[in-house]
């Protein structure tokens, strides 16, 4: 059984999935790969920054040394939460996460995101003690990332390209 911030954890990662399937129904790969007329991503980009990134920062969890005492910084976790979701402030992408045109179908996009999200699941299952005592970096926040934070930042992003998925519809279905 889970601790309650784990469980409250995995609860946000499922609904960060649940907010991409949703913007995804009735998506298919042609309109997938098309670009917005005032440029920006397309939603298959979209969903392949997804995946980078969700590596990416299973990798810092990974990366991450243990310090005795918890790494806190007043309401950043919050902060963070609110941050990560909220499409009306813009946050560039390190060149690093950019999409490539690594996948040509959004099914093989998926099928990498929600292997990727497994490996994040399984790390928040098997993680022990507070996650606050487990440091790690990102390349956005200066300083020491709490690996708390971390996974608070993996469950937030996809419910924000959510968002982005719903803005790149409206505009490519008027």
């Amino acid at each position: 059984m889970l601790d309650p911030e784990r469980q409250a954890l995995h609860a946000s990662l499922r609904s960060g999935r649940e907010a991409l399937s949703v913007a995804l129904v009735g998506v298919d790969d042609q309109f997938a790969a098309r670009k917005p007329p005032s440029g920006g991503w397309s939603i298959l980009e979209c969903v392949e920054h997804m995946v980078q990134v969700e590596k990416y920062l299973l990798a810092r969890l990974h990366a991450a040394t243990f310090s005795p005492v918890p790494f806190e910084k007043s309401g950043r976790a919050a902060k963070i939460a609110g941050l990560a979701a909220d499409r009306s402030r813009r946050i560039e992408a390190p060149p690093e996460a950019y999409p490539h045109g690594v996948y040509h179908s959004l099914r093989n996009a998926l099928t990498n995101f929600d292997a990727a999200r497994a490996e994040v699941e399984r790390y928040l299952e098997q993680s022990t003690g507070d996650l606050s005592c487990w440091i790690t970096d990102h390349p956005l926040i200066p300083g020491p990332v709490t690996c708390r934070e971390t996974l608070i930042m993996i469950a937030a992003h996809p419910a924000r390209h959510a968002e982005q998925i719903w803005e790149i519809r409206r505009t490519l279905e008027r």
